[in-house]
């Protein structure tokens, strides 16, 4: 994957404290002793549950303009201070320039799709950090993962994730990596067309704890699907140059984060009615049905009856 030729978003913003990852390469750093169990968390869109802060009642505001993001159109927060791309001394390192590429270009797809609806898409921002950050959502340590935080629309990304793909998932590679990213954006698709907004209140209507588990998985699927619509539109340009051993990956990263593969590996065990996020065989074929048919409106997760899915 040549994400070198993608248009940069230059809507990261680097909270990182050093400023950038040794070795000039996107797989070094570590998270240190994450255990295997805890990646079922990684690609939530509800972090405030997992995290224990923000407001889990507050309706999240689609459509969201920069200045309801708490930043106006010229940079600035609403409190008058600037908000950088980058925190002050900090470098464009390889890590950031990817993270920057890739949204850039999830960025223009998404953009494209939407005015052919007629329809305007508010980019999100992504924020890199090291070790822990604060978000709208609540406090997030780097354990949690890479997620999304509907009441800011901000991606939130600890690039040592990677290392943890590789070393511990066997879910290595630029388009693996990229995936990752295109998925948390997909929920920032889904909180765009308020879709979000009626998971949630099914959610909170649901009579067990399965029916709601059920809504969470229908919705990551979604996203998965989403990381796929975007996939297509990038492997139809030259730009990206994707090649087979870069949907390999993808795929590879899909079904080793399924919660039947992540459950027998952490607790020896398969509890279907305990899934979040869908099996291994699901996220690998909602993504690649994204994928294929490069259609949003091929993610329909919510019409097919849950055991179609």
């Amino acid at each position: 994957m040549d994400w070198k030729n993608l248009p940069g978003s230059g809507n990261v913003e680097d909270r990182r404290g050093g400023g950038g990852l040794p070795g000039g390469g996107l797989a070094v750093g570590g998270i240190g002793g994450l255990i295997i169990a805890v990646v079922a968390m990684f690609f939530g869109i509800d972090p405030s549950v997992i995290l224990g802060g923000g407001d889990s009642g507050q309706q999240t505001q689609t459509q969201n303009t920069p200045a309801q993001n708490g930043q106006t159109q010229n940079g600035q927060t609403q409190n008058g201070q600037t908000q950088n791309s980058q925190t002050q001394g900090g470098t464009q390192d390889e890590s950031y320039q990817f993270v920057d590429r890739i949204l850039g270009s999830t960025d223009q797809v998404w953009t494209g799709i939407f005015q052919q609806s007629d329809r305007q898409y508010t980019k999100p921002r992504l924020v890199l950090f090291s070790g822990s950050v604060s978000s709208a959502c609540g406090q997030a340590s780097s354990a949690v993962g890479p997620f999304y935080c509907p009441l800011d629309s901000k991606v939130y990304l600890d690039t040592s994730f990677f290392n943890t793909m590789q070393r511990q998932l066997g879910g290595g590679g630029d388009f693996a990596y990229a995936y990752v990213i295109a998925h948390e954006v997909g929920h920032h698709v889904q909180n765009e067309l308020g879709i979000a907004d009626q998971v949630e209140r099914k959610q909170r209507a649901a009579r067990t704890e399965a029916e709601a588990n059920s809504y969470s998985v229908r919705l990551e699927l979604q996203a998965d699907c989403f990381a796929g619509v975007w996939g297509n539109k990038v492997r139809g340009t030259e730009a990206a140059n994707l090649t087979q051993a870069d949907i390999r990956e993808a795929l590879t990263t899909a079904s080793a984060i399924g919660d039947d593969t992540l459950q027998r590996a952490g607790q020896g065990r398969v509890v279907p009615d305990s899934f979040t996020h869908g099996s291994s065989e699901q996220r690998t074929e909602w993504f690649t049905k994204g994928f294929q048919s490069g259609n949003p409106n091929d993610c329909d997760t919510f019409a097919p009856a849950y055991d179609q899915l």
